[in-house]
């Protein structure tokens, strides 16, 4: 299909409704949000969907430069070893302090709808928990 790079969304209002669940119907959404990733690599390593005007609990990261994976309707189900993060985000400026866990194990939906349980860790784990805070209104 055609990349659709989408705008990112800097609506704090907007971004602050929470998201809903993705149905098969939101399968495009996911196209997208990896193409804007995709083209937004330099400043950025996760998108959620609401960032590009989607309140759907998507989310999209990039591992090892770039391979690109979706996550659709994630659930963290274990967490371990907290501390102390600060991060910035896409849409806003400036950073704030945040308290993030070192491992956590997510249940989620591939990008064909094939459920999948995975553990992360360090990094990729971090980013994980920072788009899914997109998806409950709290932004950084």
């Amino acid at each position: 299909g055609i990349a659709m790079i989408r705008p990112i969304v800097k609506d704090v209002l907007f971004l602050e409704q929470k998201s809903e669940p993705a149905t098969k119907e939101d399968k495009s959404i996911i196209t997208d949000l990896m193409d804007t990733l995709r083209a937004n690599l330099h400043g950025c390593v996760g998108l959620a969907a609401n960032m590009i005007g989607f309140r759907k609990t998507i989310l999209v990261f990039a591992v090892g430069g770039n391979m690109i994976v979706p996550m659709v309707n994630p659930v963290i189900l274990r967490k371990e070893k907290p501390y102390p993060a600060e991060e910035s985000c896409l849409s806003l400026e400036g950073s704030r302090e945040t308290t993030r866990y070192e491992t956590i194990e997510v249940k989620y939906l591939d990008a064909n709808f094939n459920e999948k349980t995975q553990v992360f860790n360090g990094f990729v784990a971090q980013i994980i928990q920072h788009e899914m805070d997109h998806f409950e209104g709290i932004i950084i």
